[in-house]
């Protein structure tokens, strides 16, 4: 008999559950597959929720029994709407916060993922944002953090934008991943002028001898891991640096990547 162990996690009034399904042989041998969970609300609520395309429900919403992968997520109501990319972890429940909004600019929210590891890292949209953890200031997203478990305040800011905080609780032997979006402050969206943009630019990982690509904090080799990519993955080109790529990843990650493992998509 498979069994569950449930441990209950606070973000803003909202909870992050570790959920630990079936082991690796049991899904070897018995065919039952690692599941994962998804925790999804809004402002204003009663949004509708879109997986896959597929409707599934209202906000709050919350389904424990999903397939480990990768989904479209999107939120929808009123002409307001979200949508991005979630990756699901096998075990755990990972929340998605929205403020919706007609305009990308002024959309807000978070996505909290929790990963095997320790402390805290805190990733934003736009980079280079402010963190102050515990009422101190941390530096500078993308960030890592090594607190102990426990009750932990974040607030992340950034000039021009409206400020985000998130309350949670990091469990021990995880990494909780906090990918922030902030939304332009008002008073400055009409001192922000934006250029068509014409094309996304991209690039594709290469085969690596070790046959996935680090995704690190800084473009350093000293640059802590973050994330990992395999080849085949396409990732956002935010920046070109000697040796080294700012990208994004699907799930909203930003980091650092070798050169030499990856090329520009052709358009």
């Amino acid at each position: 008999m498979k069994k569950t162990l449930l441990l209950v996690l606070v973000s803003i009034s909202i909870a992050l559950l570790i959920v630990r399904f079936s082991s690796k042989g049991l899904e070897i041998f018995l065919g039952i597959k690692e599941k994962s969970g998804l925790s999804i609300l809004s402002q204003p609520s009663d949004a509708t929720v879109f997986l896959d395309g597929q409707e599934v429900g209202k906000t709050p919403y919350e389904d424990k029994n999903l397939l480990v992968k990768d989904y479209v997520v999107k939120i929808e109501k009123d002409q307001s709407f979200w949508e991005g990319k979630v990756s699901l972890i096998a075990g755990t429940l990972v929340v998605v916060n929205r403020e919706l909004s007609k305009e990308l600019t002024t959309s807000a929210g978070e996505i909290l993922t929790l990963r095997k590891g320790r402390g805290l890292t805190v990733i934003s949209n736009p980079n280079s944002a402010d963190v102050e953890v515990d009422n101190k200031p941390s530096g500078k997203t993308p960030l890592s953090v090594n607190v102990s478990s426990g009750e932990h305040n974040v607030s992340v800011s950034h000039p021009g934008y409206l400020k985000r905080n998130i309350r949670a609780m990091l469990p021990s032997e995880y990494n909780l991943v906090v990918s922030v979006d902030l939304a332009i402050a008002e008073a400055d969206l009409t001192t922000i002028t934006t250029p068509p943009i014409t094309q996304t630019p991209q690039v594709l990982v290469k085969d690596t001898p070790t046959g996935f690509l680090r995704v690190r904090d800084k473009p350093s080799l000293s640059g802590k891991e973050i994330a990992q990519v395999k080849p085949g993955d396409t990732l956002i080109l935010l920046e070109e640096l000697p040796s080294w790529d700012r990208v994004r990843l699907p799930d909203g990650t930003e980091g650092y990547v070798s050169s030499v493992y990856v090329e520009k998509k052709n358009p």
